[in-house]
């Protein structure tokens, strides 16, 4: 299988690092000689990087593109007319239209479109998914998600769509449904023109409510989830390789005609370390050999991007901004 990378910057060269671990039969095309000069230390012969994103369209089987934002769609609507199956970053496009066309234009080509919400592949998440899937907490009342640190910021996008996007999806995948109302405030501390710090809150059907934190001001990193459900509650910091994720099993009951906060007991729960970029990876060439849809596929890009174009709107207009 021959896979053509296109991008090679901050987030690029771990995919380049990635594709070289797993022995892809790899090409690679990025406008900055800094980009093709990564690829060629990585191993790659000269004639197999290019500026020219089109230089190995007729040459490859599939395209990961790992490019700003703002160049997903012309890119992959490229790839897919050419018949290429295509593994794009996050976010799949900076407009829901858009990202439903990729979408529908994947589906009625036969090929894959696998969207790169990389915390769908955390094992974590697949079992925080799962327990709620079975009904181990029983209704889920509350979603929290902090995404947010001292950091430099994308030039492509505001932090919403950096990484705000991330928990929305992953809430999303977590519940198997999508929120019904955005409503969401956001600053451009920066005066950059584009917002540095957002808050999200999105209203579920069946009673779920979810608040997302994400900017670049907050000291340390964060990187953690919170789920609670009626029966049990569970805590997974994902900057954490290991023990990332403790469950509880705490209730309020009555006790003498009062409300009364009763802890119960805590499991701390193991998973085997696991890059998750190398898990997506291996999960897109299997789609491609055996066909299979992604965990991520276009509807997911689809749908997040939907969120955090709502959540852009409310903050603008100071409104809830309703999805269904």
């Amino acid at each position: 299988m021959k896979v053509l990378l296109l991008g090679i910057g901050r987030w690029g060269a771990n995919h380049l690092r990635v594709a070289r671990l797993l022995g892809v039969d790899l090409y690679v095309a990025d406008p900055a000689a800094q980009g093709l000069e990564r690829a060629r230390k990585a191993g790659l012969p000269k004639e197999r990087t290019s500026p020219d994103p089109m230089a190995f369209k007729a040459a490859v089987d599939a395209v990961v593109v790992a490019t700003p934002a703002q160049s997903h769609f012309e890119l992959c609507r490229e790839f897919l007319n050419a018949d290429k199956d295509v593994f794009v970053e996050k976010p799949i496009t900076l407009h829901a239209a858009q990202a439903l066309e990729l979408t529908e234009l994947a589906e009625r080509k036969r090929r894959i479109l696998q969207v790169g919400h990389i915390f769908r592949f955390d094992p974590a998440s697949q079992w925080l998914r799962a327990a709620v899937a079975s009904g181990d907490f029983g209704q889920v009342r509350l979603l929290r998600g902090a995404f947010s640190g001292f950091k430099r910021p994308r030039t492509d996008t505001g932090v919403m769509f950096a990484d705000a996007i991330h928990f929305a999806d992953l809430f999303n995948f977590i519940l198997d449904r999508v929120p019904r109302r955005v409503l969401a405030v956001s600053r451009d501390f920066f005066d950059r023109g584009m917002e540095d710090e957002a808050l999200l809150n999105l209203d579920y059907a069946g009673g779920a409510m979810a608040r997302i934190e994400a900017g670049y001001h907050l000291p340390g990193k964060y990187r953690e989830v919170i789920v609670v459900g009626e029966r049990l509650s569970a805590v997974c910091d994902y900057n954490v390789a290991q023990y990332k994720l403790r469950t509880f099993r705490n209730q309020h009951q009555m006790v003498g005609g009062n409300l009364d906060a009763v802890e119960g007991e805590m499991h701390q729960l193991e998973f085997a370390p696991e890059e998750p970029l190398l898990a997506e990876w291996q999960a897109f060439l299997a789609s491609v050999t055996d066909r299979t849809p992604p965990l991520a596929d276009g509807r997911a890009g689809y749908e997040s991007v939907r969120v955090i174009e709502a959540a852009l709107q409310s903050a603008q207009s100071g409104c809830a901004v309703d999805l269904q």
